[in-house]
């Protein structure tokens, strides 16, 4: 019971490292990458889709992504949904494809950016730390229940806790990363 609750533990853990790295990419830097467009949706028949189910999108070079749908009236589409998206990005339209240029990053932006990365890793600290909580709590609920020994409970709830450190350092080092990312000029 004990091990499968570290385990069950450790992959909850994972998982809220997982969800920050996905929302670290999508923090912009000067720099451009195709995963910024992830999480853009645009209107497909009537249902909206992510950018990258209609259009390929590629690198043109280090500061322009390419767009080009797959179907040619896509374009407008695709075109509104990432001027309106809350990126600050302004494609341009160059008949067969889209180009999207990132814009350089103002000192004031990048301390804003800074806070939401911050933010974000928060976030991820206090969801690992509720999942410590729980599984001590079922821990107690166990010796309450008499199926573990108090010496057990000690020894789990200490296996837990490495396992949050562990982990809450693991997120230190992504926002430390995606801070220098960000004030890199």
């Amino acid at each position: 019971m004990i091990a499968e609750l570290k385990k069950s533990t450790e992959q909850r853990m994972h998982k809220s490292i997982e969800v920050l790295k996905a929302d670290l990419a999508k923090v912009r830097t000067g720099r451009a990458h195709t995963g910024l467009l992830d999480h853009v949706m645009v209107e497909y028949y009537g249902s909206p889709v992510p950018i990258n189910q209609v259009a390929n999108i590629t690198l043109v070079d280090a500061r322009t992504i390419g767009v080009q749908a797959w179907e040619k009236p896509m374009l407008a589409k695709i075109e509104k949904a990432i001027r309106d998206s809350d990126l600050g990005l302004n494609p341009a339209n160059m008949g067969e494809m889209l180009r999207v240029p990132m814009p350089a990053l103002t000192e004031e932006r990048r301390r804003d950016l800074t806070k939401v990365v911050r933010h974000e890793g928060e976030n991820a600290k206090v969801a690992v730390r509720n999942l410590r909580r729980d599984a001590n709590q079922q821990l107690k609920d166990a010796v309450k229940d008499k199926t573990i020994s108090e010496d057990e409970e000690r020894r789990a709830q200490d296996d837990i806790q490495k396992l949050t450190d562990k982990n809450i350092a693991e997120i230190d080092k992504l926002l430390a990363q995606k801070e220098q990312e960000l004030m890199q000029i």
